[in-house]
């Protein structure tokens, strides 16, 4: 926790420049075709190579699924999008990546890009703090103190994370409190306070009941009409259910990226078609 936040806020960095990098890349928003344009890209954990050339391109208020067997380079490539492998010590990357128009690694402060690019986590991930204090804390580090303009972005967020109506009487308790779904809701609640425009999300759902699932699955599709979705899952169902593009990652490459429905009804590569039928991963 120590190192993410001190990264967040960024050594010495004054707060009206984060601001005004939040804001200028805010103002690029929506210029380009889409979210993001990732062009050859390559990337290393010392001399081990763990995505092998990746070409895609990921639209605007879309969900996209990656899918693959364990340790084939889907998660790997999801934080790759706002740079969270840059704490990995040994991580090198090649090619590019554009987000909204722009190259993360040339022309987007990274802190920016993390503002906009927020990350929702295999296991929930509630800071022991009040549940208000736990959304209210991205707005605080990028500068916001106001009362009662905190009180709007918790309470906007809630409503968004469509989980308002079960803790609008509850935002002095402790998060840790909460059940595993309201926990995971919550942390969705905590990205949106942020103000990003892409939501990613790594297998959210997998250490949650079949109701706390739907609930989720459910919130991503009414969230897509304002955010660009990207989310790594292990269920083919989950994917069919909810996305509109599906990546099939294998070995650290991309192996098929298609419309959902084309990819489970007519796979134009055979490993695909053995994985999604269930003969390997």
């Amino acid at each position: 926790m120590t190192e993410m936040t001190t990264t967040l806020i960024g050594s010495g960095a004054a707060k009206a420049t984060e601001q005004e990098a939040v804001r200028v890349s805010q103002e690029a928003a929506g210029d380009a075709e889409y979210t993001f344009s990732v062009e050859g890209l390559d990337l290393f954990y010392d001399q081990t190579q763990a995505l092998k050339n990746i070409n895609m391109n990921i639209e605007k208020n879309h969900i996209t699924a990656l899918i693959g067997p364990s340790g084939c380079g889907k998660s790997t490539f999801l934080k790759t999008l706002n740079r969270m492998n840059d704490w990995v010590e040994g991580c090198r990357v090649t090619g590019k990546i554009q987000f909204e128009g722009k190259d993360i690694f040339k022309e987007v402060d990274p802190l920016a890009l993390r503002y906009r690019v927020g990350m929702v986590f295999q296991q929930p991930t509630p800071f022991p703090k009040s549940i208000f204090e736990n959304v209210a804390y991205g707005p605080r580090i990028q500068g916001i103190s106001n009362k009662k303009e905190l009180a709007e972005i918790v309470e906007q967020s809630l409503r968004q994370a469509v989980i308002w109506d079960e803790l609008k009487d509850r935002l002095n308790e402790s998060a840790l409190g909460l059940s595993g779904g309201q926990q995971q809701r919550l942390c969705i609640a905590r990205t949106l306070a942020a103000r990003p425009s892409v939501i990613l999300m790594d297998e959210p759902t997998s250490a949650l009941d079949p109701i706390s699932t739907q609930k989720i699955e459910d919130l991503a599709l009414e969230l897509k009409k304002d955010y660009t979705i990207v989310i790594v899952t292990h269920s083919m169902q989950q994917a069919r259910r909810i996305s509109d593009k599906t990546a099939f990652f294998l070995l650290g490459e991309l192996i098929e990226f298609n419309d959902t429905v084309d990819m489970f009804t007519q796979p134009s590569n055979a490993q695909t078609e053995a994985y999604i039928t269930g003969r390997f991963g």
